[in-house]
């Protein structure tokens, strides 16, 4: 499983980084959410590793 947190605002950011955040189930700055460590979430990450934190947790 992936800890994902929401690390910056989506103030200046491109219009498919403020959905792909939205589709992982982020709203607000510090708010964070687990998914599964599978490829399509990792290339969520991928595409906006700048706005978020991600860890691995059990």
């Amino acid at each position: 499983m992936l800890k994902i947190t929401q690390k910056k605002g989506l103030v200046g950011a491109t219009q498919t980084q403020k959905a792909t955040v939205l589709s992982l189930g982020l709203h607000k700055i510090h708010q964070s959410v687990t998914h599964p460590d599978n490829a399509a979430v990792r290339g969520q990450i991928r595409k906006v590793a700048h706005l978020v934190d991600v860890e691995e947790v059990k």
